[in-house]
């Protein structure tokens, strides 16, 4: 006899590169306005005292690879590649010194972004969620151990669309880096093994439509590919 009114959803993971277990996803936390160029050509000023972050629901996790649907809802769909964190041991309050003892490993992602929704959230001062949280919204490669690559502090990021270079940057233009984020983000939260972090992305964002493919990378990192269909 179920304990449930209905069968649960099975809980959301992602491929360890090399290995045959998969990495559960806990939480998925985002770094906003990580990159100075990026918060220019948003119209605003990075914020250097400390990262802000929003967050998206495991549910709405994508593997990289996947043919998904134009969104609803927006006419202004756009693409955000990003540097992902994962984080393999559970921790409070960590030092920026002992932050990346925390990582289990690292990914290429997109945050994809209804970015008219998000344009009238901030202009009536609303939460982003309807904007950044939806359906398939959290494209994420393959998990990297760092056991395997180390800790990458620099490398190249890029995103091209239809073949099209649309956005580059590298690494070392963090405003925060991995450790400074990892340390930041366990002052608000008991970070937890499967909890992912999405750094933030480069110049460059813009606007997709049905029929586009995307295809990034980060260097030392790993690749991400997503076919955008049509409309449901």
């Amino acid at each position: 006899m179920s304990d449930f009114v209905f069968p649960p959803p099975p809980p959301a993971s992602a491929p360890v590169r090399g290995r045959a277990e998969r990495f559960p996803i806990n939480r998925i936390f985002c770094v906003g306005r990580n990159y100075e160029a990026h918060a220019k050509e948003m119209g605003v000023a990075a914020d250097r005292e400390a990262p802000f972050y929003f967050m998206k629901s495991p549910a709405h996790c994508t593997p990289s690879g996947s043919t998904i649907p134009f969104p609803p809802g927006t006419s202004n769909y756009q693409h955000e590649v990003e540097f992902v964190i994962a984080i393999g041991k559970a921790g409070f309050r960590i030092p920026a010194a002992q932050a990346l003892d925390h990582v289990f490993g690292y990914a290429v992602g997109l945050d994809m972004t209804r970015r008219d929704l998000q344009a009238v959230a901030k202009e009536k001062q609303r939460p982003w969620d309807i904007a950044k949280d939806f359906e398939h919204s959290a494209v994420l490669a393959e998990i990297v151990p760092a056991a395997e690559i180390g800790h990458p502090d620099r490398g190249r990021i890029e995103l091209r669309i239809d073949g099209q270079p649309r956005q580059a940057g590298d690494l070392s233009d963090l405003i925060h880096s991995p450790s400074a984020i990892v340390a930041n983000l366990s002052q608000y939260y008991h970070l937890q093994p499967g909890d992912l972090i999405y750094t933030g992305t480069p110049e460059g964002v813009g606007a997709i439509k049905a029929g586009n493919r995307l295809e990034g990378s980060v260097e030392g990192v790993g690749t991400i590919a997503l076919q955008v269909g049509q409309p449901e």
